[in-house]
């Protein structure tokens, strides 16, 4: 989940859930209440008005000053209730109905006040009045016109009206007795007609005021605001229903997001781990020696499939060097052929940019062959990643989930399957080039070797077979005229034989020096430690015993006859001069299997199954340091030894993939111990009696030498090999004959050209316009020439200068061979780059 998308819905969220708040607390409920509360003291004030009114209708209020405080007040009071109940139009108009009745109210009352006053003015003279004592005749009449008067203001009635009417003209016609008589007569008789006249218009104006429907207005406008907040407080409960709706919608989102960030967080710390993970797997690889690659990608995809939580893993690589790595949990296993064909099936999805093929749950597939692959072999859940290289390699690896869903979702765990596959690969790749520079390295040892046994040799070679030529000349020359009976013969017969143990000499340093091919063939390893003690028992001394034990099984090795033959001899020959005339040598042999690499004394193996040669004698033995240095060459402790037996064997068993295991100490014998590795059987082994040398086909060889001469007898020895040789003596000339025909040649064999660095400018530039051609280096010296800068130079192999038809015939093999197999694989790359 995005952020902004997330952050949107949130504040979308808040904003509704604020709003609906507002309109769930109704808002306009105040106003209601105020509104109401107004109508109510709207009708207290009327009240007041018409108490204040009839106060002073009986002369109670002495001032009008309530009334006009009330008057204003009540126009207060419309104004405030327009502020608050015009809620609408019809409200609206309500309110105008009811300030109109105030307005004629008001009207009302200020006439009423006018002939309220005038009214009390007069009351008050006609009681004065009609109190004075006029004259005994009158007093009757003016006794009647006063309860005349009464009666009127107790009921202003017509009749009541009338009968005062009456009363006053009887009084205005009595005759006067008296002048100030008349004149009090005359102002009762005015009043009291005013008073005729005003008692019935104020008690008019009084019901008037009454009868305007005040109460009417005041009911209306209240149920109309009754009316509007019963829809208000409707409309608030529904409003607060939708916030309870919408805040349980956004506890809902709050959960689910809430979830998906756990979620997020958990994938965070799964790529954490992984990345970490990949990160130490890289360390480890890079910190590993090159046997032990093997085991480091088992142990790789078993960690990385605990990091994920898979129930199986596994990284299969085709190609020359075809690789299958399974590891299952415990309690689970796979198919045969299940990792075989990983890469074909995951052809049939379709991958991403990076290769990677993602399946989380297999029974949500479609109905067809992939489903039923992946059903028949287990998987619930897959996740896989190939990789097809530029020579048309194809690596996959992939994570099984059985019986469940895959736990990989997350993308950025997805693209870190890509990044481990690439750190196998990268694994391999380096011990490709690890094994490679292992193979130069060794050829750069046998080249450094041969020249010093050639450096060696060089100096004494010929005058010491000059020596040993004339030695053994005389010798037999003087021992056919002698004959075989004088002492004088027996002297020369021994001259001879030191001569011929000096030509022997030679011949070992030239077999220690000499490049030998191993052309292994299927081997008894019971027979061959029959044959080799039968041969060494006839030159054994006479107070040594020999005890060979037979072994419980049989083994098969992979070797050659001769070589291993001359391992078992030279090692004899050692037990029996370390025990010096007397004493015994055990010779044995077991198969042992080994689980694990093991590291002994003189070598390091890796796991398999070995036959282990023993070799026991009850010599002197050897201290630490002796034992340190025993396969050096020309190092030994007899005077009489020429330190090359032991150097030999080391060498052969090396050359067989074998190790050697002394054990020794000062007094106690020593313990050699010879681990061959044992061949898979018979009939599954190659034909181990074919040649290593495949017989030229006039392929064109390019040839740079500074040395004309040697130039020309090696380009003789190269036509005897059935190779077409083309000699050049520069590096100009060979770079200009290069550029002008590149197709011409079919490999290329630089040699010395001044200085070594000379030879491999050369042969950089020839690699960096032709890289699908082998070269192959002949040199003198190769002290100062390391393995990366043969591989820099493109260089196949190295071999001596000036050549050996032998040698250089199994370095042009070897470079024909990976032309070859380059040619094989162009194919696929442009194919692949098409794609």
């Amino acid at each position: 989940m995005r952020a902004a998308p997330t952050a949107s819905i949130v504040a979308c969220l808040v904003l509704l859930l604020s709003w609906l708040s507002v309109r769930a607390n109704n808002p306009e409920a105040e106003m209601f209440d105020r509104a109401l509360a107004e109508i109510d003291r709207f009708a207290v004030l009327e009240n007041e008005l018409y108490r204040d009114v009839f106060l002073a209708r009986t002369g109670t209020l002495h001032n009008y000053d309530p009334v006009v405080r009330e008057i204003d007040a009540l126009h207060d009071a419309i104004d405030r209730l327009r502020s608050t109940a015009a809620i609408d139009a019809e409200t609206k108009a309500a309110v105008d109905r009811l300030a109109a009745s105030v307005d004629r109210q008001e009207q009302l009352a200020e006439h009423f006040k006018s002939e309220n006053a005038l009214l009390h003015n007069s009351l008050s003279f006609f009681v004065r009045f009609s109190a004075r004592q006029a004259s005994a005749d009158l007093n009757p009449a003016i006794s009647a016109a006063a309860a005349a008067m009464l009666q009127l203001t107790l009921d202003t009635s017509p009749a009541s009206a009338q009968q005062l009417k009456d009363q006053l003209d009887q009084l205005s016609q009595q005759p006067a007795l008296r002048a100030d008589a008349a004149a009090t007569l005359e102002a009762l008789v005015a009043h009291g007609l005013l008073l005729h006249d005003l008692l019935p218009s104020v008690d008019n104006t009084l019901r008037t005021m009454r009868a305007e429907p005040r109460k009417l207005d005041q009911d209306a406008l209240r149920t109309l605001i009754m009316t509007r907040e019963t829809a208000s407080r409707n409309l608030a409960r529904e409003y607060r229903q939708v916030l309870y709706v919408t805040s349980l919608l956004l506890v809902a989102f709050l959960v689910h997001l809430g979830l998906k960030l756990k979620s997020r967080a958990n994938a965070l710390q799964r790529r954490a781990a992984f990345e970490h993970l990949i990160a130490r797997i890289s360390m480890r690889f890079i910190n590993a020696r090159p046997q032990d690659i093997g085991g480091e990608i088992d142990r790789a995809i078993a960690d990385m499939a605990a990091c994920i939580g898979s129930d199986r893993a596994y990284f299969v690589m085709s190609g020359s060097t075809q690789r299958v790595h399974l590891w299952c949990k415990p309690g689970t296993n796979a198919p045969a052929d299940w990792p075989v064909y990983v890469a074909a099936l995951a052809t049939q999805f379709d991958q991403t940019a990076d290769g990677i093929v993602h399946v989380p749950q297999v029974d949500r597939l479609p109905f067809g062959e992939v489903r039923s692959a992946l059903v028949r072999v287990g998987v619930c859940g897959w996740a896989c990643v190939t990789n097809t290289g530029t020579d048309g390699t194809v690596a996959s690896l992939g994570f099984d989930a059985i019986g469940r869903a895959c736990r990989i979702t997350a993308p950025g765990e997805l693209s870190l399957l890509r990044m481990a596959l690439d750190t196998i690969l990268y694994a391999v790749a380096r011990h490709s080039m690890e094994t490679e520079r292992a193979r130069l390295e060794s050829r750069l040892r046998q080249a450094r070797r041969l020249e010093r046994i050639g450096t060696f040799t060089s100096g004494i070679a010929h005058n010491f077979n000059n020596l040993l030529g004339g030695i053994l000349g005389h010798s037999e020359v003087m021992e056919e005229r002698l004959g075989s009976d004088t002492r004088v013969a027996r002297n020369l017969a021994a001259i001879r034989r030191g001569a011929e143990s000096a030509h022997d000499l030679v011949d070992q340093i030239l077999a220690f020096g000499r490049h030998r091919d191993v052309r292994p063939r299927p081997l008894n390893a019971n027979a061959l430690i029959t044959e080799a003690t039968a041969l060494f028992k006839v030159s054994l001394p006479v107070g040594i015993q020999v005890a060979v034990h037979e072994p419980p099984v049989a083994a098969i090795v992979s070797g050659e006859p001769a070589q291993l033959q001359q391992v078992l001899l030279n090692l004899c020959s050692n037990a029996a001069q370390a025990v010096e005339g007397s004493g015994r040598i055990d010779i044995g042999m077991e198969v042992k299997d080994l689980t694990t690499a093991q590291r002994f004394s003189h070598a390091e193996l890796q796991p398999g199954r070995y036959a282990c040669i023993t070799i026991s004698d009850t010599g002197h033995g050897m201290d630490e340091a002796t034992l340190a240095r025993i396969f050096e060459p020309f190092y030994t402790t007899r005077s009489s030894g020429n330190g090359l037996g032991l150097a030999t064997v080391h060498e052969i068993v090396r050359d067989h993939g074998g190790g050697i295991n002394v054990s020794s100490a000062p007094g106690q014998g020593s313990h050699f111990e010879v681990w061959l590795p044992c061949s898979p059987s018979v009939e599954t082994m190659p034909d181990m009696n074919a040649p290593t040398i495949t017989a030229a086909q006039g392929e064109t060889v390019l040839m740079v030498a500074s040395d004309a001469a040697v130039l020309l007898r090696d380009e003789e020895t190269l036509a005897a090999l059935g190779y077409e040789p083309v000699g050049l003596t520069s590096l100009e000339t060979a770079l200009s004959a290069f550029r002008a025909k590149p197709k011409r040649f079919d490999i290329l064999i630089v040699g010395p050209l001044g200085p070594p660095a000379a030879s491999l400018e050369l042969a950089t530039k020839l690699h960096s316009m032709a890289s699908h051609l082998p070269i192959v280096l002949a040199t003198r010296a190769t002290e100062e020439i390391s393995a990366d800068m043969l591989i820099t130079a493109g260089i196949s192999d190295v071999v001596r200068w000036p050549i050996i038809a032998e040698e250089i015939a199994a370095a042009l093999a070897h470079g024909l061979s990976l032309r070859e197999t380059w040619q094989r694989r162009a194919p696929a790359v442009s194919s692949s780059k098409r794609r």
